[in-house]
């Protein structure tokens, strides 16, 4: 089980940051965010290509998640987000990730006066994306989300009914776990006992059960030894990948750690 290193806790910094980071971090993946100032481009691309070269790096993209919406019932709306959506999987194709990974639509504010209308519109979405990921040699990979935003999919029988209806098209569509996300919705163990055949991808950060805070792995609650034994247990062998905001160097290590004893 290898470690890998979301950038998001470098978000806010300018792009010619994210490069010089990616020069010195101590592991052999990355996952790299098209969102806000490191949204990618072709430029952002190219310089991108030589870093991850020059150390030798495996990626994956996460896909852009402000203000986006795929089950969005405004079809204007929607529009604009699927090809926002459209070309950061053309862009991340370019960099030959592993996965590109993307949250599963939001329930809409007139989701009662339309009953199963936005699940409807978050499948024909989906299945658009990888029908696009398909035609650019892209795999993508879906991930959970947590209480309290609106989110379609976010406990595991949430997610055993998106697969049944998406059918044969779900068979092209694995999962990313996020363990803070789960842990929110006390629902970690599900998903790895239901879906361990789905599973490729597992986002680590911490928290204390209550909001999605993104916390230095062992600076919240959860039974992080526990957790790395659940995961061998079902033979992950995909990257565990740290999504903290804070205490980077600390998760990491602790990581590691873990790993050995198990």
């Amino acid at each position: 089980m290898p470690l890998g290193l979301s950038m998001l806790f470098c978000l806010n910094e300018p792009f010619a940051a994210l490069i010089e980071r990616l020069g010195k971090v101590e592991v052999e993946h990355v996952e790299i965010v098209d969102e806000g100032v490191h949204a990618l481009n072709g430029r952002r691309v190219s310089l991108l290509k030589k870093a991850i070269e020059a150390r030798d790096l495996s990626l994956t993209v996460h896909a852009p998640f402000a203000d986006i919406n795929i089950a969005s019932t405004s079809p204007l709306i929607r529009r604009a987000i699927i090809r926002r959506l459209k070309r950061s999987i053309i862009l991340s194709a370019q960099l030959n990730p592993k996965y590109w990974v993307f949250h599963p639509g939001i329930q809409s504010a007139v989701s009662d006066e339309y009953p199963g209308l936005d699940w409807r519109i978050n499948l024909e979405s989906v299945r658009d994306l990888l029908k696009v990921a398909r035609q650019h040699g892209l795999e993508i990979s879906i991930e959970n989300v947590p209480d309290p935003f609106p989110f379609l999919l976010k406990r595991s029988n949430d997610f055993e009914k998106f697969y049944k209806d998406l059918g044969e098209d779900g068979l092209n569509l694995s999962l990313t776990l996020d363990v803070g996300h789960s842990n929110i919705n006390k629902q970690t163990y599900d998903f790895l006992e239901k879906f361990s055949g789905r599973i490729v991808h597992a986002h680590l950060h911490d928290n204390l059960g209550d909001y999605d805070s993104h916390l230095g792995i062992g600076f919240g609650n959860i039974d992080w030894l526990r957790l790395m034994k659940a995961f061998k247990k079902i033979n992950y062998d995909g990257i565990l990948l740290v999504e903290s905001k804070k205490n980077i160097e600390e998760s990491l290590e602790m990581l590691k750690n873990l790993v050995k004893k198990v």
